[in-house]
C-alpha cells in the first residue's frame, strides 16, 4: 500500500479522550484501530462474560466516534499474535501502539511474545503509560511525586481526522476482520444487574459524583446498601479505560477548586473529594505492586508464609462463592456480588478474609472466584487486596472480620440481608442476622457450615505465630522497603507516619 499505515492496539484503554497511542500514531500517518477477543484469556479462571460484556459495550460505542474521525475499528477473534501478524502482512505497517497494561500473568506473557514477534517482523513497537504505574522501577522513593507529576500534564489530544480507508478494510476483512462489533461473541453472562459499559456512562457517573451525589461518600462507602449510590462507581471505567486516569484527578481537582470557591461551608463535600482523589493515587500505587512483582497473583508476598494453606475443600468454597454460608450478611454480600458483579470495598476485604482465615482456603482459589464475579476486576489492585486481607504480605495489619458483627454494624436493620436472601424477609434483630439461635431455623436456608468464633481463634493463632519465627522481621522489612508508598514530605511527623500507616494497612478502593 502506497500509504503509511499505523496500528493501534486496544486493549484497557477504550476511549479516544487522552489516548496517546492514538495521538502519537496519527503524527506517523494514518491510523488503524485493532481489538482481539482472545479466547484463551476469557478461558482463565478470573475472567468472565460480564467483564466481556461490559467491554463489548464500550466498543459499541466507540466504533462510531472512531469513524468520525476517519478511523476504522478491527476486530479479531483469535490470537493476539496472529491478528498483528495477518495485520502486519496486510498493511505493511510503519510502527504499532499500545498503552502498557498491568494485567495477570497471561497478558504479561502474551505482550511479551507480541513484542519478540513484532520485533522478528522489524515493526517498532511504542508502548506508552497510561496510568501512573512505571515500568522497571528500582525504588519506590519518588514515586508519588511523579504520579503527581504526570497526572497534572496535559492529556493527549484527540488525533487528527483522517479519511476513511474503505480499501483497506475490505481488504483486512478478508483476512479475517470484522469491523461489525454484533459479530463478536455475545455470551449470556447471568449478571442482570451488571454496569453498562461505555464512555458515556462513565462520564456520567464522575459528573454525579462530583456534582453533589457523593457527598456522603465517607460516611456511606462501608455499607454496601449505601455505597453502591455514594462511590463513584467508576471502577470498572478506570479498569477498562473508557475514562483516562488523569481526566478523573483533574476533573476532581478542579470540582475542588470551584467548591473551596463557590461553597466554602460544604465541607462533608470537600472531605469527600479529598478521599477520592487520595484513592485514585492509591489506585496506581497498588498496581506498581503487581507491576514490580507479577508472582503477586499466585505466591504470598512473604516467604514466611508460603505453603500455609494447601487444603483446598470446593464444597466449602462453592457454598461461599454461591451465599450459602448460614451467615445472612455474608450470603447477602455474595448473592449482591453475583447478581450486580460490583460490592463496595469493605466487603471485598471481609467475603475475602472469611475464605482465607474463617475457612482457611488458598487465597490463590477464592481470588480467582472472587476477580471473575467482579465487572471491574483490576488485576493490579485486585491480588495485592487479597494478599493483604489474607495475612500474607508479611506488613500489613491482620484484619479478621468477624461476619455476624459486620451484619449488625453495617446493615443494622437487616434491608441489606432481606433483599438477597429473601428466604429470611419475615425475621427481625437479632433473629434476622443469627437465625440459627431460632428454636426452629428457616427449613430453605442453610445450616451454619462452621461455628465463627472457634475458626477465627485457630486461624489468628495459625497466622501470628507465623510473626514470631526467626528472621520474620528482616523479610517483612523488605517487602515494606519494596513496595510501601513514600511520599514526600518536607516537615514530617509522628502523627502522619501513622495516619500512611494507617492507610497503607487498610485501604478502600470505593470508586
Amino acid at each position: 500500500m502506497s500509504e503509511v499505515f499505523n496500528i493501534v492496539w486496544l486493549k484497557r484503554d477504550i476511549r479516544l479522550e487522552d489516548h496517546v497511542p492514538f495521538f502519537e500514531a496519527r503524527k506517523r500517518g494514518k491510523v488503524v484501530a485493532l481489538y482481539v477477543f482472545e479466547p484463551d484469556y476469557w478461558a482463565l479462571s478470573d475472567t468472565s462474560n460480564r467483564q466481556w460484556g461490559f467491554i463489548r459495550e464500550c466498543l459499541a460505542e466507540l466504533q462510531p466516534q472512531l469513524a468520525r474521525l476517519g478511523i476504522p475499528l478491527l476486530c479479531f477473534e483469535g490470537k493476539a499474535e496472529s491478528a498483528l501478524v495477518k495485520l502486519a502482512q496486510i498493511l505493511k505497517p510503519g510502527s504499532m501502539h499500545a498503552h502498557q497494561e498491568t494485567g495477570n500473568f497471561w497478558t504479561f506473557e502474551r505482550d511479551k511474545q507480541v513484542g519478540q514477534k513484532l520485533k522478528q517482523l522489524k515493526i517498532p513497537f511504542h508502548e506508552h503509560m497510561q496510568h501512573g504505574v512505571f515500568r522497571k522501577l528500582d525504588t519506590r522513593n519518588g514515586w508519588a511525586a511523579r504520579w503527581d507529576a504526570m497526572m497534572l500534564e496535559a492529556g493527549a489530544p484527540l488525533p487528527a481526522r483522517q479519511e476513511y480507508p474503505t480499501a483497506v478494510v475490505d481488504a483486512v476483512r478478508a483476512g479475517g476482520f470484522t469491523t461489525d462489533i454484533d459479530c463478536m461473541p455475545n455470551f449470556d453472562e447471568g449478571c442482570l444487574n451488571r454496569q453498562k459499559g461505555g464512555r458515556s456512562e462513565g462520564l456520567n457517573l464522575l459528573a454525579s459524583f462530583l456534582n453533589g451525589r457523593g457527598e456522603n461518600y465517607r460516611k456511606a462507602m462501608s455499607s454496601p446498601l449505601d455505597g453502591a449510590d455514594a462511590c463513584s462507581r467508576i471502577s470498572a471505567h478506570l479498569a477498562y479505560g473508557t475514562l483516562s486516569m488523569r481526566e478523573c484527578f483533574q476533573a476532581a481537582v478542579a470540582t475542588m477548586g470551584k467548591l473551596d470557591r463557590d461553597n466554602p461551608a460544604n465541607k462533608k463535600m470537600r472531605q469527600s473529594l479529598v478521599s477520592f482523589i487520595g484513592r485514585l493515587h492509591w489506585h496506581c500505587h497498588f498496581i506498581q505492586k503487581l507491576e514490580t512483582t507479577p508472582s503477586i497473583e499466585w505466591q504470598e508476598l512473604h516467604p514466611a508464609y508460603r505453603g500455609m494453606r494447601t487444603e483446598l475443600d470446593e464444597e466449602l468454597l462453592e457454598r461461599w462463592y454461591r451465599g450459602q454460608t448460614g451467615w445472612p450478611f455474608l450470603d447477602a454480600c455474595m448473592r449482591s456480588l453475583q447478581a450486580t458483579g460490583w460490592l463496595n470495598f469493605r466487603m471485598r476485604a471481609m467475603v475475602t478474609a472469611v475464605a482465607s482465615y474463617h475457612f482457611w482456603q488458598p487465597w490463590q482459589k477464592s481470588g480467582n472466584m472472587l476477580a471473575s464475579l467482579f465487572t471491574d476486576y483490576e488485576p493490579g489492585i485486585h491480588w495485592p487486596q487479597v494478599q493483604m486481607q489474607s495475612g500474607t504480605t508479611g506488613i500489613n495489619t491482620i484484619r479478621i472480620y468477624n461476619p455476624i458483627k459486620q451484619g449488625y454494624d453495617q446493615d443494622p436493620d437487616g434491608v441489606f440481608i432481606k433483599r438477597w436472601v429473601p428466604e429470611l424477609q419475615h425475621l427481625e434483630g437479632k433473629e434476622l442476622h443469627e437465625p440459627w439461635r431460632l428454636s426452629s431455623p428457616p427449613g430453605d436456608y442453610p445450616s451454619l457450615l462452621i461455628d465463627h468464633q472457634q475458626s477465627a481463634r485457630e486461624a489468628r493463632e495459625r497466622i501470628w505465630s507465623v510473626r514470631k519465627e526467626k528472621g520474620f522481621g528482616k523479610a517483612a522489612k523488605a517487602v515494606l522497603e519494596k513496595h510501601s508508598s513514600r511520599k514526600s514530605v518536607k516537615q514530617p511527623d509522628h502523627n502522619r507516619r501513622k495516619k500512611r500507616q494507617a492507610d497503607e494497612n487498610q485501604l478502600g478502593f470505593d470508586f
